[in-house]
C-alpha cells in the first residue's frame, strides 16, 4: 500500500497508463467524450477501459485530498 501512497509514483502513473495512447488525442480523453456524448455504441469492454485508464487519476485525487486534509 504505500506504492499508493507515493506522489511520484501516482504522478507517473497519471502521465504513462492515464494518458496513453497520446496521439491523436489522450484515451481517457476520448472514452470521457463518447460517455458525455451518451455513450451509444459502448460495451462493457469500454467501461472497463475507462476505469483502467481512469484509476490512476482517482489514486491522483485521493492523495490530494489527504494532503490537503494534514
Amino acid at each position: 500500500m504505500k506504492v499508493l501512497n507515493n506522489l511520484p509514483i501516482v504522478i507517473l502513473l497519471c502521465s504513462t497508463l492515464g494518458l496513453a495512447p497520446f496521439f491523436p488525442m489522450p484515451h481517457i480523453v476520448g472514452k470521457l467524450r463518447w460517455i458525455a456524448g451518451g455513450a451509444n455504441g459502448m460495451t462493457i469492454m469500454d467501461y472497463f477501459d475507462v476505469l483502467l485508464h481512469g484509476f490512476p487519476f482517482v489514486l491522483l485525487l485521493r492523495l490530494i485530498i489527504v494532503k490537503l486534509k494534514k
